[in-house]
């Protein structure tokens, strides 16, 4: 009332004034203006305004709101469908946008390219793979197929779900491909960890590159991270020069990324020269720069980091994972106690199975077995594999056959196909002299029908990775790698090398063993390193598997006699071996 006379307010300025709050996500006006609607009654009859409102719901996550005011409303509007399912698809429950999806043809509407993104990201979420084959099945009916928007959705649903084969044949069927749809399937390698194929698709897409056409920042980030997963780091280096011939020099995201991929490849060198160029440095490159340093055993310069970084930013848990790991590998305990305390007391982060994990591999270091034993029974996380296999590992190398049960009674309840738990309790059982225990575990396994692990190594040379497997005849230079390693055994026999055959876990005869373990795919792949690079170069090899106590003491004697730099990345940690010694300090 104004004057005491009514003022009309047309719907277009009620429309742009929702949209004003819609872009601010400002809720309070969207409801002062809900209220007058519902007091004139134009709430009713105006679709248009109703849309917007229920819009404005979804994306400030009132999404019990929208839903009242959507069940109140004619429903013959696809857009008004459209904004609620993705509200839910954006915010859960999930299940309810894949419901309200189901009801479409009760109202005789038809999913349009909206509607299809927004119920396939809902099945992302849910990684509900059959769910998500149904609606590929009627975006085929409806025509949609061909769109990049809901292709891309498509490709994203089946990564999520682990379908990459699924992703691929639908980046396969669009021959009108941009830079979302290239991006969608580069993401879906790297989520499935098939960082060379991302890789393979990457150089594809350069060659198909424009003017007009040209990898994004997320091509490059994307790209870079597969490069540091699979350890090209040669692949790595030529993104460096293609991103900053693309412009991308002064980009943050993109030397993030890079940091990452030098760091995890044992450049820190590198990693630190961007990172310290940095015009804004996110946590995340923070994150990137002190994980980088514990990963490979330099733990006061990651701590000192993370003493610079706390000035600045406050740490998140990754953070912390980056601290407690500088410290375990540093074999820092009781600055590892202060920092997993000062996580609840100083920042309130509830500490994860991470940081516990980190914290009994810490106390195992030290044999305080007992109380990492108690740890794991008292923490507040639920306790999974990796806090009971380190564990079990601290009771190989301190010999503790009661705690290793334990750890590998709870492991076979967690992992019950992994061979890798009860070669590791075998050991333990060996070394003690405890041959019952052996025998009992093969029959335990066979029972189980539990197979060994095939050991996979990967060196990259001259930008080409080359990959083994235990045993390997199959590489083109075979012979002479076999050559390297007889001639190796010769040198390694003068040092004073005895071969430890316990990892290997049959009945075979001893000479049988010893052939077993000196032919294990990292040896061959160290073996190939020698003969194809020039003398002097450092050889970067990563292992799908834990580096074996044989093998680890043999290539502690390699770097001695070959002079070389040889560091191996395997599922525990990074080994630098140099001069006979290396960085672990034989904990592992």
């Amino acid at each position: 009332m104004i004057g005491g006379l009514k003022t009309q307010i047309s719907p277009n300025l009620y429309a742009s004034i929702l949209k004003s709050c819609i872009s601010r996500k400002s809720i309070g006006p969207g409801k002062q203006l809900h209220s007058i609607f519902i007091l004139n009654g134009s709430i009713f009859h105006d679709v248009n305004l109703a849309t917007k409102l229920v819009n404005l719901y979804s994306v400030c996550n009132s999404m019990p709101y929208a839903r009242y005011l959507f069940d109140r409303m004619p429903k013959s509007n696809i857009f008004l469908w459209n904004v609620l399912i993705r509200g839910y698809a954006w915010h859960g429950p999930y299940e309810d946008a894949i419901s309200l999806y189901n009801r479409l043809s009760d109202h005789k509407l038809v999913p349009d390219n909206f509607t299809f993104p927004f119920v396939l990201k809902a099945c992302s979420a849910l990684s509900a793979a059959n769910v998500g084959r149904k609606i590929h099945a009627r975006v085929r009916d409806t025509g949609w197929n061909t769109d990049v928007f809901v292709a891309a959705a498509l490709i994203d649903m089946y990564a999520k779900c682990g379908c990459v084969a699924d992703a691929r044949q639908v980046f396969d069927e669009i021959t009108e491909r941009d830079v979302v749809l290239w991006n969608s399937m580069l993401a879906a390698y790297a989520q499935n960890r098939l960082p060379a194929e991302c890789l393979r698709l990457c150089a594809e897409m350069a060659a198909a590159a424009s003017p007009e056409f040209r990898p994004t920042e997320g091509t490059i980030v994307t790209a870079v991270s597969a490069s540091a997963d699979s350890m090209a780091v040669g692949r790595g280096r030529e993104l460096h020069g293609y991103s900053w011939r693309l412009g991308f020099g002064c980009n943050d995201k993109v030397k993030t990324g890079l940091i990452d991929m030098y760091a995890k490849s044992g450049n820190l060198t590198a990693a630190r020269f961007l990172f310290d160029r940095l015009t804004a440095k996110r946590l995340v490159a923070w994150n990137a720069m002190i994980t980088g340093y514990a990963m490979h055993g330099h733990a006061h310069t990651a701590l000192d980091l993370f003493n610079r970084m706390a000035g600045e930013l406050r740490p998140d848990h990754i953070t912390f994972i980056g601290v407690l790991s500088a410290c375990n590998h540093g074999g820092l305990l009781e600055q590892g106690w202060n920092y997993f305390d000062s996580m609840v007391k100083d920042y309130g982060l509830e500490q994860s199975v991470e940081h516990y994990t980190c914290m009994v591999d810490l106390l195992g270091r030290f044999n305080r077995l007992n109380e990492a034993y108690d740890m794991i029974i008292n923490m507040r996380a639920t306790p999974d594999a990796g806090v009971w296999g380190a564990l079990l590992n601290s009771c190989k190398i301190h010999k503790n056959v009661e705690l290793g049960e334990a750890a590998l009674e709870r492991l076979v309840e967690l992992e019950p196909g992994d061979a890798g738990n009860y070669i590791m309790l075998s050991n333990i059982y060996a070394q003690s002299g405890k041959w019952e225990g052996v025998t009992r575990l093969r029959r335990s396994m066979a029972a189980r029908d539990v197979k060994k692990s095939v050991g996979c190594s990967w060196i990259e040379v001259r930008t080409e990775i080359h990959a083994f497997v235990s045993g390997d005849t199959t590489h083109l230079m075979s012979d002479e790698i076999y050559a390297e390693l007889r001639s190796l055994g010769d040198l390694l026999a003068r040092a004073g090398y005895v071969p430890n055959t316990s990892p290997v876990f049959y009945d075979v005869e001893s000479d049988e063993k010893t052939a077993a373990v000196s032919s294990h795919s990292e040896r061959l792949a160290i073996a190939f390193g020698l003969v194809a690079t020039p003398p002097g170069t450092r050889l970067l090899v990563t292992k799908n598997l834990r580096v074996c106590e044989d093998c680890h003491t043999a290539i502690k004697l390699v770097s001695r006699i070959k002079g070389r730099e040889i560091v191996v990345r395997d599922v525990n940690r990074y080994h630098h071996f140099k001069n006979g010694a290396c960085s672990c300090s034989d904990f592992w």
